[in-house]
């Protein structure tokens, strides 16, 4: 123990006062004669030494409490158990704001609730002269007010940085405050990790408060997707929706309902094992080329933050088919769908505008391949278009094609010599695993007749073999090259190098190809926390500045960091996108499209680390502690090993009690018993 004010130990001279007054007072006994005096002799004595038992122990009750009330202005305490060194700010705390914050914690406070009201009673039983930085809003040292003041403005929000960027920042800051860290936090499995406290500066503590959670349910939209981005209106959508269980407890019959627009479209229940996913399939219409709204809606409490999972669905604009050759092939094969707009070229002419906007150029035996065209085809699969060739039979141009398979990283092919009479080879019957032919083939009762070529080049190495002769040589290949596909038969169309086009397959094969070089830059869905996103932009609105493109929700109007390159826009999302739901991207007052946006799904995992295994993770880390039990007692006793623990307090109640003592002691026997005469 030691002596804030030792100065006032000269004090204690004070209890030299009692004892004069106790000497003052005693008196020498009286003589009293009296016949039979032996029996009155025995009662005086008897009387006479309780008297002086009961006088020195209020003179000690008395010195006692003056002693006591002289050691509370030297205000003792016992010296702290950790030398905490002072620095410009004393202590330092990170509030988890994220939207896993909002689930229910175990006394029925949300876990956001219960970090802000430990915060604020970490703030109280700091010492009178803290300053504290509150890093979600800096590190800025504030006082005990300001402190309070910011704490009750803090909020959840879907852009929270979480604790791996909020630690992050420290390792840079290290070195301009030297006081403990405290983390108030649900430490979620997916986001804590020893690497998180692995750069932060050792000589800092940090203290971990984990808010105790009671085990939930929690069902969410992983995921939507499409089997083909080429949605076509009025037809049947297979519109896949993956469902986890992000909670520790197992869901029965959880209820999952699907908007489209304002309209309920489908409705069922499901049940998911903690920490498991399940996959469901929901056939729903595009009614127009408007794009639509859509929404998953799932019905589990308490945890209600991720209940909703916003999308959308764009119908397929055309797609434009260019052709170049000698003469029309594919005209009528085309133009019989209106999801197509097909256009011609000679090969001899070539209008390279039409490339531009091409989705898939068709590539047929032209015999010779000038530079320009090479280098516009090169233009048309490095932005993302798709080039389906059908090589000449003539030797004269294979040079040139050679060429442009050497600039598209196709690799190198082998040409066949030339001959009279080729020898036909019949293509294989696709597998039933081949994804290109699905729904193509029904279920044949006999077997069924294939094409046959013959072929004037191959291939060292493919990526996709989408149509294959009998002794395994691809007759019709795919590569992907950057962005962009490249298909290569290995036969020209020539009726004496191929029956393909006379064949049924013909017709399936040339559609399957042009609803492959679709592309929609659009995602159904986006997240909140990714930094940026990447969309195709309308020639018209290109011509616009790049500062009049906004994101639009009600009467929130947001402009984010926009770069256009070409037929790019990236934007980067502001901070101010915090909400999930539609935003519409407006150019002025003109509507481009409509994004979805939905939380972190990291968020929605509520497994947490409790008290005891955050210890044990991070054991070999001596800067780091782990709060635990009753908080409230927890933060005083912490509080006490940095700044020691103040006796003053119980000194003055030893005082009163001293003086209650005393009290008490003269009030007994205060009165002489009455003697009566016999």
């Amino acid at each position: 123990m030691q002596l804030l004010f030792p100065g006032f130990l000269a004090g204690l001279g004070v209890v030299t006062i009692p004892v004069i007054i106790h000497l003052l007072q005693l008196r020498r006994l009286q003589r009293v004669r009296f016949t039979n005096t032996e029996f009155f002799r025995e009662l005086e004595l008897t009387a006479a030494r309780r008297r002086q038992i009961k006088q020195w122990v209020v003179l000690a009750l008395r010195a006692l409490a003056l002693a006591f009330l002289v050691l509370a202005f030297c205000q003792p305490f016992i010296p702290a158990q950790k030398q905490v060194v002072a620095g410009p700010q004393d202590v330092q705390v990170l509030v988890d704001t994220s939207p896993s914050m909002q689930s229910l914690g175990a006394a029925g406070l949300t876990h956001f609730q219960e970090a802000v009201r430990q915060a604020q009673r970490l703030g109280q039983t700091a010492g009178a002269q803290a300053r504290f930085g509150l890093l979600n809003h800096g590190s800025t040292a504030l006082s005990r007010a300001a402190y309070q003041a910011k704490l009750q403005n803090l909020a959840v929000t879907s852009r929270a940085e979480g604790l791996a960027r909020g630690l992050g920042r420290q390792v840079s800051n290290s070195g301009s405050a030297v006081g403990p860290l405290y983390v108030f936090s649900d430490f979620q499995r997916n986001e804590v990790s020893p690497e998180l406290f692995a750069r932060l500066d050792k000589r800092r503590e940090v203290v971990l408060v984990p808010s105790g959670g009671r085990p939930a349910a929690n069902v969410y939209v992983d995921s939507v997707w499409l089997d083909d981005a080429f949605v076509r209106p009025g037809t049947n959508v297979a519109l896949h929706v993956r469902l986890r269980n992000g909670g520790r407890t197992d869901v029965t019959d959880c209820p999952v309902k699907m908007f489209i627009g304002p309209q309920q479209v489908a409705a069922f229940r499901t049940t998911i094992m903690a920490g498991k996913q399940v996959a469901s399939v929901v056939q729903v219409q595009v009614p127009g080329q408007a794009l639509i709204r859509g929404r998953v809606v799932t019905e589990d409490a308490p945890v209600r933050f991720d209940n909703e999972y916003y999308f959308t669905l764009q119908p397929a604009t055309q797609i434009k088919v260019l052709e170049i050759g000698a003469e029309p092939l594919a005209e009528r094969l085309y133009q019989n769908e209106p999801v197509f707009s097909y256009s011609f070229e000679n090969g001899d002419a070539i209008n390279y505008g039409g490339l531009k906007n091409a989705n898939l150029v068709l590539l047929r035996e032209v015999p010779q391949l000038a530079v320009g065209l090479r280098e516009a085809l090169r233009g048309l699969v490095r932005r993302g278009g798709s080039l389906m060739v059908v090589p000449p039979a003539e030797a004269k141009g294979r040079e040139s094609y050679q060429q442009l398979f050497r600039e598209l990283g196709v690799g190198v092919v082998q040409w066949e010599p030339v001959v009279a009479a080729p020898e036909l080879r019949e293509v294989a019957m696709p597998t039933v695993r081949n994804v290109f032919f699905q729904d193509v083939f029904g279920a044949q009762s006999r077997p069924v007749t294939m094409p046959r070529a013959a072929p004037v080049l191959r291939w060292g190495r493919t990526d996709e073999d989408i149509l294959k002769f009998r002794d395994g040589e691809s007759y019709l290949a795919g590569f992907q090259v950057g962005a962009g596909r490249v298909y290569t038969f290995s036969a020209p169309f020539a009726a004496r190098y191929s029956d393909f086009t006379a064949h049924a397959l013909f017709v399936p094969v040339l559609y399957r190809l042009a609803m492959r070089s679709y592309r929609n830059d659009q995602l159904p869905a986006y997240r909140l926390t990714q930094p940026a996103l990447t969309l195709a932009v309308p020639p018209a609105a290109r011509q616009a500045a790049e500062a009049n493109y906004r994101l639009v929700k009600d009467s929130l109007t947001l402009i984010p960091g926009q770069r256009l390159q070409g037929q790019e826009l990236r934007l980067e999302l502001p901070a101010g996108l915090a909400k999930p739901g539609f935003y519409e991207l407006r150019r002025q007052n003109e509507l481009l499209t409509t994004l979805a946006f939905n939380q972190n799904r990291r968020e929605s995992e509520l497994a947490t680390y409790s008290a005891a295994e955050l210890r044990a993770l991070l054991g070999t880390y001596l800067n780091v502690r782990v709060l635990e039990g009753d908080v409230e007692a927890a933060l005083l006793r912490d509080r006490a090993e940095q700044t020691g623990q103040p006796l003053w307090r119980y000194c003055v109640v030893l005082t009163l009690l001293c003086l209650l003592a005393e009290g008490l002691l003269l009030r007994v026997g205060a009165r002489p018993p009455k003697l009566s005469a016999a």
